[in-house]
């Protein structure tokens, strides 16, 4: 496929004034000298053009999605249009407070309902995606020990966690430790005990862990935490597993950030936009970032007096037309978001409970919204799991997760959400029968895959080291 560049034909795509202007109040420097290289191509050929691109790509609106980790539900239509109106998109964030009071009070609406479903006594919009959430709740942390004179050093990280957590903790400080996870995928509660000591702040855990696995040693782990006086951090990064069963508070968390982009079904991927709003316990609410959304009684306004705050995390208030369309989530669910978790935690179950004869499933227990198989049987053919990543793109689905997480070799780690419906799964499970019969009968067809896509195999080595990332006339 050619690039609008070289489509260029020297067409007028549009007609300006034929007025000249005055440029003599800006600097000769700052003026071209040449023209500056744009493409000429009609309106017509643009349009064309951007479809083409866009029929390239793989999206949930195309095709089977189940990225394991990643929670890539359905994201509503009606919340990309209520994201869209004009008093949304025409707010200035500069705005004062008296001028903006139809978003700060979806805002302050938002808060409250994160607070119900979390559990949590406060919450703050800030952050602007999973990890950015994972690294605020760590700086509160860091400052909670700080103001009683605590200097504890260590962070207790399960080995199946999100790559983030261990990074988010590092990048405030932390040394990180990692906890064995036993021969059922949770955490080694022998190993845990073996840790901990006086200079642990906390431990990051999500549960459903990355396995898809609940920690059913949750409750224990709370109490020797608090025994120990440490603090304990929820990922949210699988939260679509558990609403309106249980939440973080319930379990013993003392913060949380959910992904508003995978649970609330915001769109996410390519770098963002996305949400990571942190809750936090009692105890810990005068350190969340400023401002937070306040209500008097008479009008929401943003608050910037918070005694132990650690600062502003984000440029104005985070991604608000993220919040807006989480908050039309919640509020068109309703009481359904249980509903919504029912059927995430079903579909994976049958996908699992189908597949199981044809791959190897490591850890061979009721999962929740995602479950974990390995390639290893394939690989004695010669076949890789990301061959038979590839394989998948031949049957209109996107690959799932591959390699990670890391303790289950080869892994494949498959998650279906509640969107999809009962026939869409089963041509998933089919076509990864049907993959695994190849591996044996002609593997020569899964290590070409794929052959139905617009680029079949690239070099994703050479593409992540040497990037081409522009075009050059």
């Amino acid at each position: 496929m050619k690039t609008i560049f070289e489509k260029s034909n020297n067409t007028e795509g549009i007609s300006l004034t034929n007025e000249i202007e005055d440029l003599s109040f800006l600097k000769s420097s700052f003026l071209r000298t040449e023209k500056c290289g744009l493409p000429q191509v009609g309106e017509l050929e643009v349009m064309r053009h951007y479809k083409e691109l866009s029929d390239r790509n793989f999206c949930i609106e195309k095709g089977f999605y189940p990225l394991g980790s990643c929670t890539m539900k359905y994201n509503p239509k009606v919340n990309e249009l209520l994201a869209s109106l004009e008093g949304h998109t025409n707010l200035h964030p500069l705005l004062a407070d008296e001028h903006a009071q139809g978003a700060l009070k979806l805002m302050y609406n938002l808060q409250e309902a994160l607070k119900k479903i979390t559990g949590m006594e406060a919450v703050t919009l800030q952050p602007a995606a999973g990890a950015h959430g994972e690294l605020t709740g760590m700086m509160v942390i860091k400052k909670y020990f700080e103001s009683i004179n605590d200097n504890r050093k260590k962070v207790l990280i399960p080995d199946s966690a999100h790559g983030t957590n261990p990074a988010s903790a590092h990048m405030c400080g932390f040394e990180i430790v990692s906890v064995k996870s036993d021969n059922r995928g949770q955490v080694d509660m022998v190993d845990l005990k073996r840790l901990l000591d006086k200079d642990v702040a906390a431990i990051m855990m999500t549960n459903p862990n990355t396995l898809g696995l609940y920690e059913e040693n949750v409750l224990e782990i709370s109490k020797l935490m608090h025994d120990n006086g440490s603090l304990l951090y929820y990922d949210g990064a699988n939260y679509n597993a558990i609403m309106g069963y249980t939440n973080p508070k319930l379990m013993g968390f003392d913060v949380v950030h959910l992904n508003l982009h995978k649970t609330f079904a915001t769109p996410h991927g390519g770098g963002g936009p996305g949400a990571g709003p942190v809750g936090v316990v009692e105890k810990l609410k005068d350190f969340l970032p400023v401002p937070v959304i306040d209500f008097d009684g008479q009008k929401y306004y943003r608050n910037y007096n918070i005694k132990n705050s650690i600062g502003a995390v984000k440029s104005f208030y985070g991604n608000f037309g993220v919040l807006v369309r989480a908050y039309a989530y919640i509020l068109m669910m309703g009481n359904n978001l249980k509903e919504a978790s029912e059927n995430a935690v079903l579909n994976a179950n049958y996908l699992k409970e189908k597949l199981k004869k044809y791959y190897d499933l490591p850890y061979d227990e009721p999962c929740m919204h995602e479950f974990v198989l390995s390639g290893d049987r394939q690989k004695q053919f010669g076949v890789s799991t990301l061959n038979i990543a590839k394989r998948l793109m031949d049957g209109n689905a996107h690959p799932p997760t591959v390699y990670f997480p890391l303790i289950v070799h080869e892994a494949i780690m498959i998650e279906p959400t509640e969107s999809e419906t009962k026939e869409k799964l089963d041509e998933f499970v089919d076509t990864m029968i049907q993959i695994s019969k190849e591996v044996e009968e002609e593997p020569e067809k899964v290590l070409s895959a794929p052959h139905s896509t617009p680029v079949k195999r690239v070099d994703e080595t050479l593409a992540a080291r040497h990037p081409d990332l522009k075009f050059t006339l």
